[in-house]
């Protein structure tokens, strides 16, 4: 939720905000007029019920005379007393809802445009030069380590199986990233899948993005897309100790996307699918360390591809390709030989107090109580990770390296050789 104070103060940088992501500045406008006509409904209310503090007091003490006229007004301000109310709650639900439509103010410096306005930031390592280079859906196949089709008999398109060397993989990068995390001092946790609309809505998914999201009509709840969602959650309504902070943790859980709007991109293999399972790093900040942390976050993304020895860049995504509660958002985009492209792999994103105020977040400091910064950034999406090291590792007689990282978590194997 963005922070009123900065509307109020600074409405322009809001609106140059709004201008960069390509979304409506006019949204900026019914934000302020609906915070100026709550604090008209409060002041209103307010002063009436003063009014009718005295009128108490006043027919306390009135004379037998007096106090037939000061009942006749109490009775009217009782009246007006109750519209007063209704105004100013019907205010406050219109100012929520104003607020939630404006997401995040970026931060200076990111690129103004859509998905392709991105600036790269570095470029790593050498793409491997591969002569008719085989997707990682036929190599998958080949090693029995994927399995598409019964993926869709069983539960539709977009689905698979990972079997064999393919769920050995899974568990591998699940245990290397968790090795990592852990290394770095993440708490490392196993998050719920499903939450609660408020959680959900709270991190920001149910904007712009309601239309990725999974819900279960008959229990009210939602599959997370990511477990952003539940470590975010983790905190709500709490107060924190400042001298606690930063906190870290690093979420394994099942993800869920609809997919809404891909239809016909990356239909063959595990690239975009509607599950797959992530280890997800989210940490909780105060304000003034937040953007420090960002670069951390992405410095652990980075170490974490380097371990898979792929050749990757790094970018700045561009102002209309953020979420709405990312005020910036960096992708490390790995090299898919049968693309002939890079592909994202991993993104970590800061959302200042964005989501801590949805969620009601915050830390007890020297200067009172203040809502905490929160940030996330993915070290593992597993399916498309398995993918892109099929791709990327493949030999020419079939078999895929395994990079030396890996090895301990598949028992010492160095090459992974077609059944």
């Amino acid at each position: 939720m963005i922070d009123l104070k900065v509307v109020r103060d600074d409405p322009d940088r809001v609106r140059a905000s709004q201008r960069t992501r390509g979304a409506d500045e006019s949204l900026v406008d019914a934000l302020l007029a609906a915070d100026d006509a709550r604090r008209s409904a409060v002041s209103r209310a307010d002063s009436l019920r003063a009014e009718q503090n005295v009128l108490s007091r006043q027919i306390r003490s009135a004379t037998p005379e007096e106090r037939a006229t000061l009942l006749h007004r109490a009775k009217q301000l009782a009246e007006e007393v109750k519209s007063a109310q209704a105004d100013q709650t019907r205010a406050e639900e219109a100012l929520a809802e104003a607020q939630l439509a404006v997401p995040n103010v970026v931060e200076d410096g990111v690129p103004p445009g859509g998905e392709d306005d991105f600036v790269t930031l570095d470029t790593v390592g050498t793409p491997p030069q591969i002569d008719d280079p085989q997707d990682h859906l036929a190599i998958g196949t080949a090693l029995r380590a994927i399995d598409t089709q019964r993926g869709a008999k069983v539960s539709g398109a977009r689905f698979y199986f990972l079997t064999g060397i393919g769920a050995q993989l899974e568990f591998a990068l699940v245990n290397l990233a968790m090795a990592q995390a852990t290394a770095a001092g993440f708490v490392p946790v196993v998050a719920p899948a499903l939450v609660k609309p408020e959680i959900m809505q709270g991190t920001g998914f149910l904007g712009a993005h309601a239309a990725e999201v999974y819900r279960l009509a008959d229990d009210d709840l939602y599959l997370v897309g990511t477990s952003e969602v539940a470590l975010a959650g983790y905190h709500a309504d709490e107060i924190l100790d400042a001298g606690e902070l930063p906190l870290r943790y690093a979420g394994f859980s099942s993800c869920f996307r609809r997919e809404a709007g891909s239809y016909g991109k990356d239909t063959k293999g595990i690239i975009r699918v509607h599950w797959f399972d992530k280890v997800e790093m989210f940490s909780y900040v105060p304000v003034e360390e937040v953007r420090a942390e960002h670069e951390r976050l992405l410095a652990w993304e980075r170490e974490f591809i380097d371990k898979l020895e792929l050749a990757y860049r790094v970018i700045d995504v561009a102002a209309g390709d953020l979420g709405s509660s990312a005020a910036r958002k960096f992708d490390i985009e790995a090299w898919f030989p049968s693309q002939g492209a890079y592909r994202e792999l991993t993104s970590t994103s800061n959302c200042t107090t964005f989501q801590s105020r949805r969620l009601n977040i915050r830390s007890r400091t020297d200067a009172g109580i203040q809502p905490v910064a929160t940030l996330n950034g993915t070290l593992c999406a597993i399916a498309r990770t398995i993918a892109c090291l099929l791709d990327h590792h493949q030999q020419p007689d079939g078999s895929v390296h395994v990079p030396t990282a890996l090895r301990p978590y598949l028992d010492g194997r160095e090459v992974l050789t077609p059944a």
